[in-house]
């Protein structure tokens, strides 16, 4: 349950910034790097200036700043990166999508749209109002907020079909690799182990009914406050279990073709637009699934996982199951392969 150069995701990292609010649940502020505006002889203060020019894209001071604050906000590992450093990251993606635009690529405004409006809603939904996001981004009204999010939109849509442009064009011969590979030093390569076969028995311990209906309630209970009013992602965020989509609000982007178990897929794609399922069970626990977006045969879902909890009792039992299986098969009672038929749950 799965995932482009960081370089290009840089602007869809906004979606994952959290916004505090008074309820408990909201996930807290990240404190942002306030740019102090630079002053010069005389009083005058400098709003802002171009750093650099890659066709007819222009880079702002102001563009370093933001990419900076949005970095420290995802945490990324920022104490040893200079200026410069981000400057050429920018000038990167504006260097590929100025060739874009050479190489007659098109990006249409329809397209570009659509994603914006998704994006906005994605955030207004977060911060709470247009209000608090226009505040948030420290922009002047919702018409510039458009405005710059076009282009950024747009440049990175470009950016990323020159790279796919560049990369279909690219043939690796089979000379090449091995010419690559006899410049590795001998002791840079990695060792692999000699291969084997093994075989296993799995007893899994029992888990009560009434720890099964402890975590249905919960997800129920979970299903009404969001249908009250609060955020799926928060909950996700907060809740479930799926360590894999549990940074990104439990979100997952799925076809009837994506590798996801039965149970999980069919609940998916049986509700309608904007509505929640009641807890499903699969093999992984129970899942509350939410339906974000349908486009076409394409989901963008978000789901929060809970297991029910194993008690003492049961898994000292299936250890003492376990334990007479090994005694019976070191005794000569009965095989490996016989016991594995026989008493293993996974068979």
């Amino acid at each position: 349950m799965k995932f482009i150069s960081s370089r290009i995701a840089l602007f869809l990292a906004l979606a994952f910034m959290s916004i505090t609010a008074g309820a408990q649940e909201i996930l807290p502020e990240v404190k942002q790097d306030s740019v102090k505006p630079s002053f010069q002889k005389g009083g005058r203060q400098k709003i802002d200036g171009v750093i650099a020019v890659v066709g007819d894209y222009v880079v702002l001071d102001s563009d370093i700043d933001l990419m900076f604050r949005e970095l420290q906000a995802q945490n990324v590992p920022i104490k040893d990166m200079t200026r410069c450093e981000l400057l050429g990251m920018l000038m990167e993606d504006k260097l590929y999508a100025h060739q874009a635009v050479q190489d007659s690529i098109i990006v249409k405004d329809a397209e570009v749209n659509e994603t914006m409006d998704r994006q906005i809603e994605y955030f207004v939904d977060q911060i709470g109002s247009q209000e608090k996001m226009i505040a948030y981004f420290k922009k002047k009204n919702m018409e510039t907020f458009r405005t710059e999010l076009f282009e950024m939109i747009k440049t990175q849509k470009l950016t990323e079909q020159m790279k796919k442009k560049i990369v279909d064009d690219v043939e690796i011969t089979p000379e090449e690799v091995r010419s690559f590979f006899s410049k590795i030093p001998k002791d840079e390569l990695p060792v692999f182990g000699a291969e084997m076969e093994v075989a296993q028995i799995v007893i899994k311990p029992v888990v009560p009914q009434e720890e099964k209906q402890k975590v249905i309630d919960r997800l129920r209970a979970i299903k009404k406050d969001v249908l009250e009013g609060a955020s799926f992602y928060s909950k996700a965020v907060l809740y479930t279990e799926d360590k894999a989509s549990a940074s990104s609000g439990g979100y997952y982007k799925m076809t009837r073709k994506t590798s996801f178990v039965k149970e999980f897929k069919e609940a998916a794609f049986s509700l309608d637009e904007g509505e929640i399922s009641e807890p499903i069970e699969t093999e992984f626990g129970y899942h509350l699934i939410y339906v974000e977006k349908i486009r076409g045969q394409e989901l963008d879902v978000r789901h929060i996982l809970m297991s029910p909890k194993v008690t003492p009792e049961a898994l000292k039992e299936a250890k003492d199951k376990i334990e007479n299986i090994r005694k019976k098969i070191t005794s000569g009672e009965i095989t490996f392969a016989e016991a594995a038929r026989a008493e293993s749950d996974e068979k």
